[in-house]
């Protein structure tokens, strides 16, 4: 496979059997499961090395909110038991050293093309295959197309006057600088309190000269009670790694060890209740609080109660009860954004150089050469961190011109949000897979399981159309349209759509609002994907193309 042309030479061809976009997580796997089925396959990545949302999010204190022994692959049993996690939770640095352990133990390097990003992708319909161009002039043929580029890799910078003038530095939490950032001494002003904000405040208080905290929404958060990995805990957490990843797949969120709820949270009385709450604050984690009991996503008066104690519990941490209050969340029930996990953020605002500023009732007006306004303050910054988020979903599929011969374009598709087939096809777009698309549970999910289960469903789906003598599958407009409609009414059953949350592109100005994930749970959607392919996948048509008249 030739290499991209030199400059003002004619571009290079590159025919593969698949493309993949994307060198994560999901991109890795992907190059591992087709390799083994004998196809040639290649990743293009855009950054300069394997990671994905792990080799961006190099923020301080960036973390994952899964624990260590479930986010890992399951596809091989000596990689699960022989890499040892140092904490319950694993860090980012952590992470991505894992990751480049499973790139160079499988070998799958030389089959990424890296600082390369894919710009146009155009489905031929006469020769059944994808063209895909990329930034560095190649031109690349493949039957199939992969996107693996990940649900939380575009990442959103506010549009604030002025920012250009700053005379500070900035920084996206996304984007963050490889060589770190050290903030000693200086004044900062962290905008955002979603996931990444919630992890960099504790870390960035303790080096800064004062912190500014600016908060439009305050958002549940959790404690982690994170610690060293217990040795006693991972052995036998390894001992029984088979049945426990078989029966995370029969659980909503992909992820076992916790025992399912049997009652209804109006069912015992506050007392009870209360104590239940507690033990699941003192254990930590996110799953394990959901989980205690039936109701708490899908009835308001039981998802009160929970919400309630969370706000007690942020009262009695919090000394100046005004702050507290600010930092009590109160337009949204419990759990239906991305719980944060703390580690010292409640803490935090009870520091001497930490103020939390509201620009809920306040907005922030402009970036200025020495700081930010809003309506009523000015405020002197060194430095300005955005932990504003991503684009979440369909950001990164969005930034790639993908369309067809036959005048189908996925963004014009999408102008109102999109539409997906199972979350891995999309109706007029053959030969074009999505791992943990919308459409699917990936995001609500232990997203490894869920980027292992679409990637086997893909290569599966390839083997039997190579079994069957076919090249090319598409799924109907009624299969895709059915699934969104199902999507949306179990979305529409639950207290989700209550938040303006990334789920629905709230935090992106003019983004159709449109619940994206499955709620319906993992175990849910896998069963139903398996009963496609175990009916001749159902949904979609399979072809072959016919060869040319002679």
């Amino acid at each position: 496979m030739p290499d991209a042309a030199a400059p003002g030479s004619r571009p290079a061809t590159t025919q593969l059997d698949a493309l993949i976009v994307g060198a994560g997580l999901g991109g890795l796997y992907a190059i591992h499961r087709l390799r083994g089925m004998g196809m040639t396959v290649r990743a293009y990545e855009a950054g300069s090395d394997v990671g994905g949302t792990w080799f961006w999010n190099r923020y301080p204190g960036a973390r994952c909110d899964v624990e260590s022994l479930e986010y890992s692959y399951a596809f091989s049993d000596a990689l699960q038991q022989e890499w040892k996690w140092p904490e319950r939770y694993g860090t980012q640095p952590e992470i991505l050293r894992y990751i480049n352990h499973v790139a160079d133990r499988f070998d799958l390097r030389r089959d990424v093309r890296f600082n390369t990003r894919v710009t146009s992708a155009v489905f031929d319909a006469d020769a059944g295959e994808w063209t895909v161009l990329t930034d560095r002039g190649e031109v690349v043929r493949a039957r199939f197309c992969i996107m693996a580029c990940g649900n939380l890799s575009t990442p959103r910078l506010p549009d604030f006057k002025g920012l250009q003038s700053f005379k500070g530095a900035w920084y996206h939490s996304g984007l963050w600088p490889t060589e770190g950032v050290d903030f000693t001494g200086k004044r900062v002003g962290v905008i955002g309190t979603g996931s990444s904000g919630v992890q960099m405040i504790p870390i960035i208080a303790r080096q800064a000269k004062h912190l500014h905290v600016f908060q439009r929404t305050a958002n549940f958060i959790l404690p982690a009670r994170n610690a060293p990995m217990e040795e006693e805990r991972e052995r036998r957490h390894k001992a029984d790694y088979p049945a426990r990843r078989l029966a995370a797949y029969d659980t909503p969120f992909a992820i076992g060890g916790h025992p399912k709820p049997t009652r209804s949270a109006l069912e015992v009385s506050p007392e009870e209740r209360r104590a239940a709450y507690e033990a699941k604050w003192q254990e930590g984690g996110s799953i394990s609080f959901l989980y205690t009991y039936t109701d708490l996503l899908v009835n308001q008066a039981a998802n009160d109660t929970a919400a309630a104690f969370v706000r007690e519990k942020i009262r009695g941490i919090v000394k100046d009860q005004e702050v507290a209050r600010l930092l009590c969340p109160n337009d949204h029930p419990i759990g239906t954004k991305r719980l944060c996990l703390d580690t010292g953020y409640y803490e935090t605002f009870n520091r001497d150089n930490v103020t939390l500023v509201d620009v809920r009732s306040d907005p922030i007006a402009a970036v200025t050469e020495t700081g930010l306004r809003t309506g009523t303050a000015s405020f002197e910054l060194d430095a300005i961190v955005f932990a504003t988020g991503f684009d979440a979903i369909t950001g990164a599929l969005n930034e790639i011109d993908i369309r067809t011969t036959a005048g189908a374009v996925l963004k014009e598709k999408w102008q109102a949000g999109p539409l997906t087939y199972l979350g891995l096809m999309v109706a007029g777009f053959p030969n074009m897979f999505i791992i943990t698309g919308p459409g699917s549970p990936g995001v609500k999910t232990q997203m490894i399981a869920s980027i292992e289960q679409h990637t086997d469903w893909i290569a599966d789906c390839l083997g039997h159309l190579r079994a069957h003598g076919l090249d090319r599958i598409e799924p109907g407009e009624a299969a895709e349209a059915e699934w969104v409609q199902h999507v949306n009414d179990v979305a529409d059953s639950t207290l989700y759509p209550l938040a303006n949350s990334w789920y629905v592109g709230a935090n992106i100005p003019g983004k159709p609002r449109v619940f994206m994930p499955y709620v319906g749970g993992f175990d849910r959607y896998k069963r139903r994907c398996d009963a496609v392919a175990a009916n001749g996948y159902e949904g979609f048509t399979l072809t072959r193309r016919q060869p040319a008249m002679a």
